[in-house]
């Protein structure tokens, strides 16, 4: 949900306009070097180490890392008879990676001979992502894909008047919202759990992972009499660092429920931390929280 993705510039709907006409074949392919050591875990072993490596963008998808062989340890690889062919990067090559007993089949592929036009692949391998245990930028261990350097998400306090409704009725109001604002995505408006109605709440145990934010600590669907909207608040207890702000906010999927949100009159922002009190809010039942297993974690949101 960059560059190539979505709304990105080069992306299948482009938020934006350019000044120019692009004259660009529909599939883009970008390769560039990423100055992040890319480390890849398997069976306990690193089978991957590099401080040379590149993101591979490719109109649609996510973003893919390909490392120099020379930082594969080859003598983990063992060749595969499985071949592909893609009309944008050639023949791919692929190869099993074997870690004692355990042997990760097509795991890694290569295009050898990439087609003309193609970016500069030959010397360079591809990691099927889940074919990997760990992976890690630098000291930091990633998940779900590799980290896009052209997406972010940005954590904003604003004074809006904020009422959520399922139905007609009033499930949360505040003054006191947070917006998440993320490339490709529209904006997420997170609540403290004290301006949310607990008690039209019920429980549900979807996890997901971001590689932005990090895993939901919850979700919950949000019932009003017959009406069970499924997965419409999900929370962030820990999320990532660049995201602190929204930390055990609740957040509304807009696809589900109706966010009204009035711009207040402007008042100078209390600094965070501040003591004064808030306006007055609607008298909504205080937060619940509970601990439970999660299950397996499906995509981000």
């Amino acid at each position: 949900m960059a560059l190539m993705v979505g709304t990105g510039p080069f992306g299948r709907s482009p938020a934006g306009v350019f000044n120019f006409e692009v004259d660009a074949p529909k599939h883009q392919l970008y390769l560039e070097r990423s100055p992040r050591r890319i480390r890849a875990v398997i069976g306990g072993e690193v089978v991957a180490d590099s401080t040379g490596a590149y993101l591979l963008h490719e109109t649609g998808l996510l973003p893919v890392y390909y490392l120099p062989r020379t930082d594969v340890r080859d003598e983990l690889l063992e060749p595969s008879d499985t071949s592909t062919h893609c009309p944008f990067k050639g023949d791919a090559s692929y190869w099993h990676v074997r870690v004692g007993d355990e042997v990760r089949e097509d795991a890694i592929w290569a295009y050898p001979e990439p087609l003309a036009g193609a970016p500069p692949l030959a010397d360079l391998v591809a990691f099927a992502w889940d074919a990997v245990d760990e992976w890690y930028e630098e000291a930091e261990r990633i998940g779900v894909h590799p980290r896009d350097p052209y997406h972010r998400c940005d954590v904003v306090r604003t004074d809006r008047h904020v009422v959520v409704r399922v139905d007609g009725e009033v499930i949360a109001e505040s003054h006191r919202a947070r917006l998440l604002f993320e490339t490709g995505l529209p904006p997420r408006t997170y609540l403290p759990a004290e301006d949310v109605d607990q008690a039209r709440l019920e429980p549900s145990d979807t996890v997901t992972r971001c590689p932005y934010k990090g895993t939901t600590s919850r979700y919950h669907s949000i019932r009003v009499g017959d009406h069970l909207v499924e997965d419409a608040i999900w929370v962030y207890d820990d999320p990532h660092d660049e995201v602190r702000g929204i930390a055990g906010l609740l957040a509304f999927d807009d696809d589900k429920v109706d966010i009204e949100s009035t711009p207040a009159r402007w008042q100078r922002p209390e600094p965070l931390g501040s003591s004064v009190k808030p306006p007055e809010q609607r008298h909504l039942t205080p937060a619940v929280r509970g601990t439970r297993t999660a299950p397996p974690a499906r995509t981000h949101r």
